[in-house]
């Protein structure tokens, strides 16, 4: 069964780099056809799609945060990762990591979610 689990600071100034991985096991991120996506929910508001990582290592991000973000991989370790620059408190969200079939587009595992919170 695959699981996936959060992990970075709790804590980023403004003007900073947010910095997020994702560990995933029971699954390879390069089998196919899964996305790796980063998702968030800021207080009081619907979740957002950030962007993902597909099994390939092809990368697509929301235009409204594309001009900031990049999602990484690292196979080695099975780990995707996100980074978030120019931080602003608008920014302060639960993330959450995921995986999206290829097949039918369902999210189908999803991180147990990590709150990031932007302030100084």
């Amino acid at each position: 069964q695959v699981q996936l689990q959060e992990s970075g600071p709790g804590l980023v100034k403004p003007s900073q780099v947010l910095s997020l991985t994702c560990t995933v096991s029971g699954a390879s991120i390069t089998d196919n056809y899964y996305a790796w996506t980063w998702i968030r929910q800021s207080p009081g508001k619907g979740l957002e799609w950030v962007g993902y990582i597909d099994y390939r290592g092809s990368t697509v991000y929301n235009p409204a945060l594309k001009s900031r973000t990049s999602i990484s991989w690292d196979t080695s370790k099975n780990q995707f990762t996100l980074q978030l620059n120019s931080v602003t408190p608008e920014d302060t969200a639960v993330y959450y990591c995921a995986r999206r079939s290829g097949v039918d587009n369902a999210l189908n595992a999803w991180g147990q979610g990590t709150l990031v919170t932007v302030s100084y």
